[in-house]
């Protein structure tokens, strides 16, 4: 007797975790739609709307064998019956959680003026905690990560390279408007306010004294800021990100 399968068709973005557009998935004793696609590499956070023979409907719905099933991401223009619709508004304002291999991704969103918590050693259990809870994105590569039933909002980066990541996430999320770079500690996370150069200068080097008037303070490492040789690379950072333009794959509030 042949295996039941499922015939599993992605749409847009989705192929490139699924590695195919169209594929049977075998399955043998009948399975919720959720295990079906996450067997092709989609973590649920990636998917918009589900459709078995025609009709919309839930994770939780089981498949026997013999049916067709679309995998659709969060288009902007489709949209579900309320009750069907899988991809929750991102929280408000945008707060991020990302792994440990997304050290310089998270040192740019902080730039940006995001609220971006990331540690160097981190295991999967917090993550996926510190995303349910906050509510914060997840942001990963390990699409296993994104799969944790806990997690509600997440996407994988597809690109490798951290400028690529960064575009990738802006227009995902609809930061563009919401940037306000400068105002967040790129090594510790916390704000950033004005200080006076009266009260820092003794912890400046001398050409900076010299040279400089405007500095920002962090609020939680007390780390001094102010606008320096880096400052035109990180200024073509926010530039790119601002232009950005309106996602295809839209937040539900954007």
């Amino acid at each position: 007797m042949d295996t039941p399968r499922v015939e599993v068709r992605c749409y847009a973005g989705l192929v490139d975790l699924s590695g195919e557009a169209e594929q049977p998935v075998p399955i043998g004793a009948p399975r919720s739609v959720k295990d079906v696609v996450e067997s092709i590499g989609v973590p649920h956070v990636e998917v918009g709307l589900l459709v078995v023979d025609g009709t919309p409907v839930g994770f939780d719905h089981r498949v026997h064998g013999g049916e067709r099933l679309a995998v659709y991401p969060p288009f902007a223009a489709l949209r579900p019956p309320a009750d069907r619709d899988l991809f929750p508004a991102p929280p408000e304002p945008r707060r991020f959680v990302l792994d440990v291999h997304l050290g310089t991704l998270a040192r740019r969103l902080r730039w940006l003026g995001f609220d971006t918590w990331w540690r160097s050693a981190a295991d999967d259990r917090e993550l996926a905690r510190i995303s349910a809870t906050g509510p914060r994105i997840l942001l990963s590569r390990d699409r296993g990560l994104l799969m944790r039933r806990e997690v509600v909002h997440g996407y994988v980066p597809r690109a490798h390279d951290p400028e690529l990541q960064l575009l990738e996430v802006v227009e995902r999320y609809a930061l563009a408007p919401r940037v306000r770079a400068g105002t967040r500690c790129i090594r510790c996370n916390a704000p950033l306010t004005p200080v006076d150069k009266a009260e820092v200068a003794d912890r400046l080097p001398p050409r900076v004294r010299e040279g400089q008037d405007r500095f920002t303070r962090c609020t939680g490492c007390d780390r001094v800021y102010w606008p320096g040789t880096h400052r035109d690379a990180l200024d073509a950072v926010t530039a790119r990100a601002r232009d950005r333009p309106v996602p295809r794959l839209l937040p539900r509030d954007a």
